[in-house]
């Protein structure tokens, strides 16, 4: 499969600094994509660099069955860091197999099985989480997949509390939509949903895989709606790219988490550099930083573009610019003619998603270049 065809060949990445990238050409690119949120403290960020090179150098790899310092550690930052009483964790490989335990853990802890998502949700493409993704397009040739799944319209509460009821194992929706074009949900949504899933006794299930980690201002965006789920799903940026997931779970479904494993949970060099990561998020204030830039950032697009564009919507730095015409089109003139890397999410819609480390000058360089291609 080839990389992303900007021109008559992909773009070959050679290395990364911070917030740039460089291909082989020596070409350098301002990363407004972050590969889909991925390197949320820039690309190799020295502490994490150290602590992955030292972990590999002591132990590479010791299956899960044997403690390790590095994974206790992380186990430690993430059940300190999860929002309210969330303070169980399971360690995997990626936001699908995150979804996926997810997923597992509510049936088993609730003994049903209809599970409630949403329209333009992505949650994976493995089996389970994909029956929970909405577009048809990333499910044809595989079904047919996981039963027991029901959608309704996301962000109408009503139909929520209909779909909720005692048949209900979990409800899965993202915080903020991504793939599902940079769609956020209202505070009173989410509220309702923790509502309606508590009167039925159901799990509420947040996917935070690309909003958490700060980047929509808070460590979690659950915690800018003051809403507390049952489960907690993290993943991409975790690790700074390397592969690495992590389910958070309440007590209620930590204890009837059932027979699930996983071989390379939590190995030694992931759960290192997941814990640098962690720890320079905090160090250097990347939430309040996002939020800063972020609203900067939307800011400059809405009053630079103005009527050019349909619409400017996320959180922090997650940001959907939905234009007036096709977004590849967009993205392909951006790098190729201003050597800005961004995102789709959909047809029209622009997706920003770079490291928290940017900062004012980089917004504004963007800006001045979507402003050029568009006009």
């Amino acid at each position: 499969m080839s990389g992303f065809v900007f021109s008559e060949k992909p773009i070959e990445i050679a290395s990364g600094d911070g917030v740039y990238l460089t291909d082989t050409n020596g070409t350098e690119y301002l990363d407004f994509g972050a590969s889909y949120a991925c390197t949320p403290v820039g690309h190799c960020h020295p502490e994490v660099v150290d602590a992955a090179t030292s972990q590999l150098e002591d132990l590479m790899y010791v299956q899960a069955s044997y403690p390790h310092a590095a994974r206790t550690a992380l186990y430690e930052k993430l059940s300190a860091g999860g929002p309210g009483d969330i303070d169980n964790v399971w360690l995997c490989n990626s936001g699908t197999e995150a979804n996926e335990a997810a997923l597992k853990f509510a049936r088993h802890a609730t003994g049903r099985e209809k599970i409630v998502a949403t329209t333009q949700g992505f949650h994976g493409r493995t089996m389970g989480a994909l029956a929970t993704t909405w577009k048809q397009k990333y499910k044809q040739g595989f079904e047919p997949l996981a039963g027991g799944v029901e959608f309704v319209e996301y962000g109408d509460a009503g139909a929520m509390r209909e779909a909720v009821d005692d048949e209900t194992a979990a409800v899965i929706l993202e915080p903020l939509q991504g793939e599902g074009g940079i769609n956020p949900a209202p505070t009173d949504y989410l509220q309702a949903v923790r509502e309606a899933t508590e009167a039925a006794g159901a799990a509420m299930i947040l996917d935070e895989i690309q909003t958490g980690l700060g980047r929509t201002g808070s460590l979690w965006a659950a915690e800018r709606h003051d809403v507390v789920p049952d489960v907690l799903t993290t993943a991409k940026g975790l690790g700074s790219g390397l592969p690495i997931g992590a389910t958070l779970c309440r007590d209620w479904i930590a204890e009837e988490a059932g027979n699930h494993g996983s071989t390379f949970s939590g190995g030694p060099v992931v759960s290192a550099a997941a814990g640098a990561t962690l720890d320079v998020i905090e160090g250097e204030s990347l939430s309040a930083h996002a939020d800063e830039v972020g609203s900067y950032l939307r800011g400059e697009i809405e009053s630079r573009l103005g009527d050019e564009i349909r619409d400017v919507r996320g959180d922090g730095l997650m940001v959907g610019i939905e234009v007036k015409r096709g977004s590849n089109r967009l993205i392909r003139d951006l790098a190729i003619n201003h050597q800005i890397l961004a995102l789709p999410a959909g047809r029209t819609v622009l997706r920003l998603l770079p490291p928290l480390t940017i900062e004012r000058e980089h917004a504004d360089a963007v800006v001045d270049a979507i402003a050029e291609v568009i006009n």
